[in-house]
């Protein structure tokens, strides 16, 4: 399998160029990708440090690497643009068309993605994941009226990381309840939920995907048994079917598809974008 080096530059997180970058990169799956990730490259002096490493690389592996890049000031473009690599700037093609669309000139702030130039949204996601932490696996059911969302599911499908993603990245309240195995023996939703019903979405998963996640945690005793985790995710299926809670799953899905699925599906506002 052929493998090239790709750079990620960025001159704040890099939070935006990743996910860019990884976006084009997976429709290549017979290419082996070396992802490196270059943040916070502000000055002028460390973008021609970066453009000697890529043109290391390029001597190195006889093939130029790809850079992806979203680079805001154009004096720390141009030395990227000069290397050896093959770059990709997501701030050029984009930003240009859009000054032209648009008839007027971008501000080429830094920042303006991910900083705190909007401090009540970033306060609402705070105050989100604080909530997320506080009602996590059936803690804090006494803030439920402040929930946006209440996933339910088996131990281990998934619940806690979706709601801290959820509000992370969107500022949605969303709390966790695992059902227990006396709820999915009774075949009845906890009484504790029974006011909240509208709110709440299952989450599943398939029972090969659960065991190995078990195992990872438990490797011995009924927890992870193969018999066990059949068990529990049919009841808590049947459960869902009986009480019509939408559900997902979640095996072949990553955190950010499943938390848009959701919002998807609930019409649940996102607060922040």
């Amino acid at each position: 399998m052929e493998e090239r080096t790709v750079f990620l530059v960025s001159d704040q997180t890099g939070v935006t160029v990743e996910t860019l970058g990884h976006t084009l990169l997976t429709q290549f799956d017979t290419v082996k990708f070396k992802l490196v990730t270059v943040p916070f490259v502000d000055t002028v002096d460390k973008a021609r440090q970066v453009a000697a490493r890529v043109n290391r690389v390029a001597e190195e592996q006889g093939v130029r690497p790809i850079v992806f890049t979203s680079l805001v000031q154009e004096e720390l473009r141009k030395p990227l643009a000069e290397s050896k690599g093959f770059v990709l700037d997501f701030f050029d093609a984009f930003v240009a068309p859009l000054e032209e669309e648009l008839a007027i000139k971008s501000s080429h702030m830094l920042g303006r993605a991910h900083g705190m130039f909007d401090v009540q949204s970033y306060d609402l996601r705070i105050d989100a994941t604080n909530y997320a932490i506080a009602a996590d696996d059936g803690h804090g059911v006494r803030y439920y009226d402040r929930a946006d969302v209440i996933l339910i599911g088996v131990s281990r499908s998934g619940k806690t990381p979706t709601c801290l993603y959820l509000a992370l990245q969107y500022g949605v309240f969303a709390a966790n309840y695992p059902l227990a195995e006396e709820d999915l023996e009774a075949s009845r939703l906890p009484s504790v939920l029974e006011p909240y019903r509208a709110k709440l979405y299952g989450l599943t998963i398939s029972p090969e995907r659960l065991r190995q996640i078990r195992l990872e945690r438990r490797s011995i005793g009924r927890y992870s048994s193969a018999q066990q985790v059949s068990y529990e995710l049919r009841a808590a299926e049947a459960l869902f079917k009986k009480y019509a809670i939408p559900y997902i799953d979640t095996t072949h899905s990553s955190i950010e598809e499943i938390a848009s699925k959701i919002l998807s599906e609930t019409g649940i506002e996102r607060r922040v974008r």
